[in-house]
């Protein structure tokens, strides 16, 4: 069955570019289903989906904004257009995979769109900002970007072997993936889901756990704690997927808190609580803020406790007065659970720093962060204290044990 991929651009000034990709993709044994975003003049070729239609998808006609003239309204119109003509496309099974090139305007609307589609469907976006960060054009999604090396202007030596390449990784994702759903081994389809947080100084603690679980028939998704793995896992349990959230490395809050570069954002931690799921929480790795290298710690911090992992991570402690803050947080967040949960508290420390004679070992703060879990933990929400640090195979049997009588 011929494949059907979805190339977004504007024919307008980029119209040789996608003329060539559009030939790749037919000569690959593909079809191309050209949306044009466009909005200054007259597309190269004639696309399969207009820029007027894309226009009137954002709410307005391309008329109107070719005559406002405003480059900002017209963007965020036709971003907003060619997001809905995608979804639509795929909602009715017509594309199988999605492929955009552009600039900084191509780029936001291309994947702005590729953002709407689920996880495993294909998506290759060719970009001049693909070397930067690229946070807010990926989000939570598995959106391929492969930088245009030189801008996406003309069809040369150099950017026609890009090009080539991009649709051959578009036409190798179509032929294997199943844009319907997540892919599975057959093998371990059918077995539950269970979210598990893990970061480097948790490696240990979630691989005991997972073990635990893989004996229990349970598969489990690890997702690593850097911001962008902490909104994917949130992401991901509002979507549905999972049965049970082992929530033991909740350390994008102190990033959250304190101004760290790995923050998940304010909604770190909801998810379970909309989708009703029951949960296991542990304050891991929250002794720790995470910034980049030693140039990029703000000043007032010149003075804070820090451990630099490797070149271009520097670990910060955190204080008392921050452990308290971030106590309260968990224990408000875990409040508004209907659903079973309950806090583990790993007394002789919270990550591998975080234990006798480590680097981040400091008592007194790891007592303000246990503190204030318990007071402000509304009754009926268990809290235990188990004597040992929380990489210990005492601590994972534990937490892993307690999240199977949950799910039981």
């Amino acid at each position: 069955m011929t494949k059907t991929i979805a190339i977004i651009g504007a024919l307008d000034t980029k119209g040789a570019e996608f003329a060539f990709v559009k030939g790749e993709l037919l000569r690959r044994g593909c079809r191309a289903l050209v949306i044009n975003t466009g909005i200054i003049g007259e597309p190269a070729f004639v696309p399969d989906i207009a820029a007027e239609v894309v226009a009137q998808a954002g709410g307005r006609s391309l008329a109107d904004l070719r005559e406002q003239g405003d480059r900002g309204t017209a963007v965020a119109t036709m971003t907003t257009g060619v997001t809905n003509v995608v979804k639509n496309l795929y909602d009715d099974g017509k594309i199988d995979g999605v492929l955009g090139m552009g600039g900084s305007a191509g780029t936001v609307m291309a994947t702005a769109a590729m953002r709407q589609l689920p996880i495993g469907f294909p998506k290759v976006m060719v970009s001049t900002l693909a070397a930067g960060d690229t946070a807010v054009y990926v989000g939570t999604k598995d959106i391929v970007l492969i930088p245009s090396v030189v801008d996406v202007a003309g069809v040369n030596r150099i950017s026609a072997a890009i090009f080539a390449n991009a649709v051959g990784a578009i036409v190798g994702m179509v032929d294997t993936a199943n844009p319907k759903r997540l892919r599975a081994v057959p093998a371990i389809e059918t077995r539950p889901l269970i979210a598990a947080s893990m970061f480097g100084n948790t490696t240990k603690l979630v691989d005991q756990c997972r073990a635990i679980l893989d004996e229990q028939g349970y598969e489990t998704l690890v997702f690593h704690a850097t911001g962008t793995g902490g909104r994917t896992m949130e992401s991901l349990i509002n979507e549905g997927y999972f049965t049970a959230v082992l929530d033991v490395t909740t350390t994008e809050w102190a990033d959250e808190l304190v101004g760290g570069f790995l923050t998940a954002g304010p909604d770190r931690m909801d998810g379970a609580v909309r989708q009703n799921l029951p949960q296991v929480i542990a304050p891991g790795c929250l002794d720790m803020v995470n910034f980049w290298g030693p140039d990029s710690i703000p000043a007032k911090y010149k003075d804070r406790k820090f451990y630099h992992w490797n070149p271009n991570v520097t670990l910060m402690r955190t204080t008392p007065e921050e452990n308290a803050q971030l106590g309260r947080i968990l224990a408000e967040k875990a409040n508004q659970s209907a659903a079973a949960v309950a806090f583990f508290l790993p007394l002789q420390g919270v990550s591998v720093l975080d234990s006798l004679g480590g680097e981040f070992w400091w008592p007194e703060a790891d007592r303000a962060l246990f503190d204030a879990i318990k007071s402000h933990i509304r009754p009926g929400i268990p809290v235990y204290e188990l004597d040992c640090n929380i990489n210990d195979a005492t601590f994972a049997e534990a937490v892993t044990r307690k999240l199977l009588e949950f799910m039981a």
